[in-house]
């Protein structure tokens, strides 16, 4: 079998382990949910749901692409040593398990005791400085064409602050878009496998085999978590998700990590990027906390017009689908291609989102 074959069994192999583990735990985290009282009760407007729904999903999300990764730390690439590099790689995996570690246990708390949100955002600082600590961090800054490498005064300190801050961002990003049943599974699932397939092309092995049990944990959680879910991931499991995929997408090799751990990333999951920074421009122009949650991102406002939950994550998918491939585009320098399809992919929002009924209604008075 050549190396490229055994490449790809071995993907598909890190995408089904974990996808079988999550179909099986889910019904458990269920009903492990209900005997400590994990139950999210739709107690305020901003809940999309009418009923008590378990919300210790992440469970099933986190035992599943844990046994996956330590499989596949402790036997595949000790085996394919040749196909993925050096040892370190190796002990950059070792540094995301135990990072993802820490923050699943932060989003556990949470799930019990609903924790503040700055107490749980010093939490989510902390996880990314440990793994930072591990050996999780963009290697290589390049500001205004200075390049500031770790060796040198500043440069451990502004790497350090730039991928805590990207940790932290892609970590709330997925956490603030699972508002609607299926939404953060479905939308990490296809940044995953964009990521993934995008690592295959370049070489990048250990990053495709991470990112498709990342991907396969997602889509077995689905069938019990799209609408009606029967049960939510809570925030043990989306910050999970978002950690993992922003440390992942750092372990390339140096020279590619800028693409990994930035750009890529950053077109897949643009849609959800700009939902987080809108509502913080949102509650900050009305006065409130940026913390404070609100009933104003985009999966509200696409359900509001009369969408539906299961319309307007479905939507949501296709539009973060082309932003997926826009970044596979960008990635092999196919800079005018990945462009049209951010374009387009931006105005099928606007055109989403833009109330046609109110300036209808507008130009027939006038």
């Amino acid at each position: 079998m050549s190396d490229l074959a055994t490449v790809r069994l071995i993907s598909f192999a890190c995408l089904l382990l974990p996808l079988i583990i999550c179909l099986v735990m889910t019904p458990v985290s269920i009903v492990f949910a209900r005997k400590i009282g994990a139950i999210d009760i739709p107690s305020d407007e901003r809940r999309m749901h009418e009923k008590p729904i378990p919300r210790f999903g992440g469970m099933a999300i986190f035992i599943a692409f844990m046994v996956t990764l330590l499989i596949c730390k402790d036997y595949i690439l000790v085996k394919y040593e040749i196909l993925v590099g050096t040892p370190l790689v190796t002990e950059k995996l070792t540094a995301v398990l135990l990072g993802g570690l820490l923050i699943y246990l932060v989003g556990v708390v949470d799930d019990l005791i609903n924790m503040r949100a700055l107490l749980k955002l010093v939490g989510q600082i902390g996880c990314a400085a440990v793994a930072f600590i591990l050996g999780i961090r963009i290697p290589a800054i390049n500001i205004l064409g200075i390049q500031f490498q770790q060796d040198q005064a500043g440069g451990i300190i502004l790497s350090f602050l730039i991928t805590v801050v990207w940790i932290v961002l892609i970590t709330n990003t997925i956490n603030l878009i699972d508002g609607l049943d299926g939404l953060a599974a479905g939308v990490a699932a296809i940044a995953s496998l964009a990521i993934a397939y995008a690592a295959y092309i370049h070489g990048f092995y250990v990053v495709t085999f991470s990112m498709m049990a990342l991907a396969g944990s997602a889509i077995g959680f689905l069938p019990f978590n799209f609408y009606p879910a029967k049960v939510f991931m809570g925030d043990s499991g989306s910050m999970f998700l978002g950690f993992i995929l922003a440390s992942i997408s750092i372990i390339g090799p140096a020279k590619g990590a800028t693409i990994m751990a930035t750009a890529m990333p950053m077109l897949v999951l643009a849609v959800p990027i700009f939902d987080v920074g809108f509502a913080m421009i949102r509650r900050m122009a009305h006065g409130r906390s940026i913390f404070e949650p609100d009933k104003g991102h985009l999966h509200h406002q696409l359900a509001r017009i009369g969408m539906g939950q299961r319309r307007s994550v479905l939507m949501l998918y296709g539009v973060s689908g082309v932003m997926g491939i826009s970044a596979i585009s960008f990635s092999r320098a196919h800079y005018v291609e990945s462009g049209g399809l951010f374009v387009i992919a931006m105005v099928f929002i606007m055109i989403l989102i833009w109330d046609w009924n109110k300036n209808e209604g507008e130009n027939s008075t006038n």
